[in-house]
């Protein structure tokens, strides 16, 4: 089994989960106690990518960089970014303005690592009804950022899609 070892950065504005999703994903706990990340904190989990008929499994050992959301990191964040093969861009479902800066972070990220590969997880949505979420999924505007970038409707409290985004992220890397 060959192990290859990539990291991924988890972006985002300040409160929309990105502890709480890495630590779900890493730990497979959640608290409701808000801990503001200061700078970065790296975790590591290692999965499984089934192989194609022709090669074997391998074992990718994901580094995963949280980066503080406030604003007075984002101006040193792209230096944590180098280096980086993809990131997941958390929005949270319950604050507008989250996904407002969705755009500006995937920009952000594609500027220091133009080939890196990228998912988008609108966390908590435990918090509103269904129709509220797909109205979210709907108001997405991606285009012009040169790549398909994958979707998510997540939660760090219930383990929605949580394993889903970080698997299907790693078999692209």
């Amino acid at each position: 089994m060959k192990l290859v070892s990539k990291k991924i950065c988890l972006i985002g504005d300040y409160g929309v989960g990105k502890t709480s999703l890495i630590r779900r994903f890493v730990e497979r706990q959640f608290s409701d106690q808000y801990l503001s990340t200061v700078g970065v904190k790296i975790s590591r989990k290692t999965l499984q990518i089934p192989g194609s008929e022709a090669s074997s499994d391998r074992e990718l050992k994901l580094l995963i960089w949280d980066l503080e959301g406030r604003q007075k990191f984002k101006a040193i964040s792209p230096q944590y970014l180098q280096g980086a093969s993809g990131a997941i861009v958390v929005a949270d479902v319950t604050r507008v303005e989250t996904l407002a800066s969705l755009v500006g972070h995937i920009r952000m990220f594609l500027t220091v690592n133009s080939t890196g590969a990228i998912a988008i997880a609108y966390n908590k949505v435990d918090l509103i009804d269904e129709s509220q979420a797909a109205d979210y999924l709907s108001r997405v505007h991606l285009d012009g950022l040169g790549q398909t970038i994958p979707v998510y409707l997540s939660s760090a409290k219930t383990g929605l899609n949580v394993d889903t985004i970080f698997a299907q992220l790693g078999e692209r890397l």
